[in-house]
């Protein structure tokens, strides 16, 4: 009997699922509105992460992701889902998944400060923000309520009224940012109170830790780091202690896969340091958190675009790891965590940008420069970052279906 003839046999249909496709900062996803989800995947569950990453096309062993929304890294390997606040003071619930390119696995345990750009201007377009909340002209202030960590972000969004007297957000724009081709509207964040109160921005307790590190052969060696919290749990170090300058291309570390695996084992047994995990097995389950970044002094270099990066144009130079790969720019998560620890007297992002009170700093990363501000206070010896701010864009690139195999999830 032919397979047409046989109910059983016949291949699954496909589904179709609401979705916006934007960029937010240096990064894109596929953004959902939760009420739009299959019924089983509006809960966390298997049914839900599996049926990420089949949009997403992960897991792709080619790690190009071609048969999904994914572009084969990890700033565009990222999902979001949307829905109303139920906390009191804020407007919309933002749910992050980092979803990994080669492995059947979402990581849940962090935010995107990129896309957090895009999520009130999809709020907003979503119909997720009340009408009193939206201006007929001006900035919309946004007040998300970031689910992964538990933490407030205010997104001041631009929106008009076009001729029809219909309120539009404003997409387009002359802000230019480092990393993005084209220019688009400014989108100002702020990232409130982005560590727990009842604990320590430094996990460690200290401003400046002797890490030590031991190799797969046993060896080992101290280095100095930062362990900081803030943003996203992140571990600095001195450029020149890796061996590097600081002025790294994406070139010079990925697809170096001894290289690749020495940052991760340091990642790994910093995430231990932290108190992130027991042992460094864990870290093979958690590959969003902690990032490893490095720092070494304000320098000229050439940025991934061909432009000159002027040193004394920049306070600093900063690289960053995302998912075992540099990062093509800098995470807004991680810029979060830099603006903290470079306005901290004593870090080492204090020491590389000149030491000091510092209230603001612009940094070079592979791509130009970002400036970011923060404000951080040490209360009974326990630091606290109050407020971090930077500026970023966002963009709908497409607003449609998304289509998947029924039995995907």
């Amino acid at each position: 009997m032919s397979s047409s003839a046989n109910p059983a046999a016949r291949p699954a249909p496909q589904i179709s699922v609401s979705a916006t496709y934007m960029r937010g900062g240096t990064s894109k996803g596929t953004f959902f509105k939760l009420s739009d989800l299959p019924e089983r995947c509006q809960v966390p569950g298997a049914a839900r992460d599996n049926f990420l990453l089949r949009v997403i096309g992960s897991p792709d062993p080619y790690g190009k992701q071609i048969d999904g929304l994914g572009n084969g890294s990890s700033s565009t390997s990222k999902t979001v889902i949307l829905s109303k606040a139920k906390q009191a003071d804020h407007d919309v619930n933002y749910l992050f998944g980092q979803v990994n390119i080669a492995k059947p696995m979402i990581d849940w345990a962090g935010n995107c400060g990129n896309l957090t750009a895009a999520v009130g201007a999809c709020a907003i377009n979503m119909g997720l923000i009340d009408d009193s909340r939206i201006p007929d002209n001006g900035i919309c202030e946004v007040r998300i309520w970031q689910e992964n960590i538990g933490k407030t972000i205010i997104a001041h969004v631009p929106v008009y009224t076009d001729e029809q007297g219909n309120i539009q957000v404003q997409e387009t724009g002359d802000f230019e940012l480092d990393g993005v081709t084209f220019p688009a509207a400014e989108v100002k964040i702020e990232f409130i109170d982005p560590v727990d109160g009842d604990s320590s921005m430094f996990p460690t307790n200290n401003l400046v830790d002797d890490f030590t590190i031991t190799d797969s052969e046993g060896n080992s060696q101290t280095f100095e780091a930062t362990f900081i919290t803030a943003g996203i749990p992140t571990i600095f170090m001195k450029a020149e202690d890796l061996g590097f300058d600081g002025t790294e291309l994406q070139g010079t570390i990925n697809g170096h896969s001894e290289l690749q695996q020495k940052l991760e084992s340091i990642r790994a047994q910093g995430g231990v340091a932290m108190g992130l995990f027991k042992d460094v097995s864990e870290a093979e389950k958690s590959q969003h958190i902690p990032k490893i970044a490095w720092v070494a002094p304000a320098a000229t270099y050439t940025a991934s675009s061909g432009k000159t990066v002027a040193g004394e144009d920049i306070d600093l130079v900063v690289r960053a790891m995302s998912m075992g790969q540099l990062h093509h720019a800098m995470m807004g998560t991680a810029a979060v965590a830099i603006a903290a620890a470079a306005t901290t007297q004593g870090t080492l992002v204090n020491q590389a940008a000149g030491g000091g009170d510092l209230s603001e700093v612009r940094f070079g990363h592979p791509s130009g420069t970002l400036l970011v501000g923060g404000k951080t206070e040490n209360n009974d010896g326990r630091w606290q970052a109050k407020k971090v701010s930077m500026s970023r864009s966002a963009r709908r690139i497409m607003v449609g279906e998304v289509f998947v195999p029924a039995d995907c999830f």
